[in-house]
């Protein structure tokens, strides 16, 4: 059962993502909130598991709970749910830690799949900011540039782009849990980035994976 936590103030629109959610996870318990300060509350008696957020919030900007998700919720899985699919705002939205970003625009089966994809450890996207991404990253990266990891972060690196979560990572090489965690922590570290889209971005930009390959 996944527990969710909906950060939107528009209530109309909230409600909407909260039939999204009841229709790709199965029982899912949702709390709402329509300001951060509602957010931060529901966290004294509630721990999300996925955590949808706005980022034009009343009292704030959204990213400053993603981020402080980020520091404080490791096991939550948040994905910014906005209509801005700008630069500025997606790759601030990654850097403040957000596991995913789908745009409020998509159709309803898109939002429905892409947060479903979480169970698989398929990061949420939405078509256009995936498009967005990779070409910021190929174009600025120009080819493939020095690998800072071990051959064994690679490795994990390259499993994460597939859209693996450290348990499968874990159960592949025949280490511990704690051990791929460690390794994913480590390669977080080395690549200064906060979460795992961020992660698989740099593995394309090191021509560790393909910008079009699918998950195996």
């Amino acid at each position: 059962m996944q527990s969710i936590l909906i950060i939107e103030d528009h209530i109309e629109t909230r409600r909407w993502l909260v039939s999204i959610v009841q229709e790709a996870f199965s029982e899912p318990t949702v709390e709402e909130a329509s300001t951060l300060e509602q957010g931060y509350a529901c966290l004294q008696s509630f721990t999300p598991s996925v955590i949808l957020i706005d980022i034009s919030l009343p009292d704030g900007s959204g990213l400053e709970f993603v981020n402080y998700a980020q520091q404080n919720l490791p096991d939550s899985y948040v994905v910014v749910t906005t209509i801005y699919d700008d630069d500025d705002h997606l790759f601030s939205a990654f850097r403040s830690g957000a596991s995913g970003y789908l745009l409020k625009d998509e159709p309803r089966k898109t939002l429905v799949d892409g947060l479903s994809g979480i169970m698989s450890g398929k990061p949420p996207l939405s078509s256009a900011i995936t498009r967005r991404l990779l070409r910021h990253f190929q174009q600025s990266g120009n080819g493939s540039v020095e690998s800072p990891l071990s051959g064994r972060e690679e490795e994990v690196l390259t499993l994460m782009a597939k859209g693996m979560g450290r348990n499968e990572i874990a159960e592949l090489l025949g280490v511990s849990i704690n051990t791929a965690a460690s390794h994913i922590k480590s390669i977080y570290r080395k690549l200064n980035v906060s979460g795992r889209v961020e992660a698989t971005l740099e593995a394309v930009k090191m021509g560790l994976v393909s910008g079009n390959k699918k998950r195996d």
